[in-house]
Formats: structure tokens, C-alpha cells, sequence
């Protein structure tokens, strides 16, 4: 029986944390599907001021981000062919409405997020994508690896 991981993923140090522990997780890997995606938002004003060429290149680098997290996870015993990974240019009003539409359009048992440390003032301020994602996905399960 093979099981099915959907990860969001932006080549941050939260993110890169969740691939670190798949990575050491005691986990079936010939039993297992995974999904990387990294879905875009629509850019806040602050992300204009960074210019077109800025944004332009954020595809590129990102698909990279994505490949290289596809070979460290090979490297750690995953199998190639069943590692999936996905750059969404179309953008969602938030991350976390990306992952939930992504959920629903495939089948997963497993959603996994990076969270960042936020102090109390950011999180009430900016929300916080995981605990949004563990209420909107009430009957799944979903991991949410914190970052150093």
C-alpha cells in the first residue's frame, strides 16, 4: 500500500528543516509517494518594489530549490520516480489556500509544512499557515516541522 505525502515548499530554512527530517524519518520509502510543491502567492506591494527581473527569476531558482531537495532525499534512500516535483505560477491569495486546494485535488494522507519561529506579535499579525492548514484539514493528518 503505497502512501501519499503532499509538502509545501519555498526553499526557506523551515522548509528545509521538513526535508531534513523526512530525510532521517524511519519511513518505507519504496511504500511512499511524495509531492513538492511550491505554490506562489500573489506579490504584496513590498515584492513590486523588487522589480520585474527579481520576480522573473523566481521560477528558476525555485525549480532548483525543488530539484535539490528531490536529490537530498534520493540521496537519503527516497526513490526518484516517486518524488514528484511542482512549481504553481498561478498565484493563490495565500500559501496555505494553495496547499488546501492542492489537497483536494489529489489524495494524501499525509500534508507536511515547515513553520518558521514567529514571536506572538508576528504570529497575530502575519496568521500562521500551519495552524490554519491543521484546522482546514481536520480529518488528515499534517506535520508541522519547526525550524531551529
Amino acid at each position: 500500500m503505497t502512501s501519499s505525502i503532499l509538502m509545501a515548499f519555498n526553499d526557506s530554512i523551515s522548509s528545509r528543516a521538513a526535508i531534513e527530517f523526512l530525510c532521517k524519518a524511519p519511513l518505507n520509502h519504496e511504500a511512499l509517494h511524495l509531492h513538492l510543491v511550491h505554490i506562489f502567492r500573489k506579490p504584496t506591494a513590498g515584492e513590486d518594489l523588487m522589480g520585474h527581473k527579481f520576480m522573473e527569476e523566481q521560477p528558476v531558482r525555485l525549480m532548483n530549490a525543488l530539484q535539490e531537495a528531490k536529490d537530498k532525499l534520493i540521496s537519503h534512500g527516497f526513490q526518484p520516480e516517486q518524488i514528484e516535483i511542482q512549481l504553481l505560477k498561478d498565484p493563490y491569495p495565500t500559501v496555505t489556500e494553495g496547499i488546501i486546494d492542492i489537497f483536494h485535488k489529489g489524495k494524501y494522507d499525509l500534508v507536511v509544512i515547515g513553520r518558521k519561529r514567529m514571536s506572538k506579535a508576528e504570529e497575530f499579525v502575519l496568521g500562521d499557515p500551519s495552524t490554519k492548514l491543521v484546522r482546514a484539514l481536520e480529518n488528515t493528518a499534517v506535520l508541522v516541522v519547526k525550524s531551529k
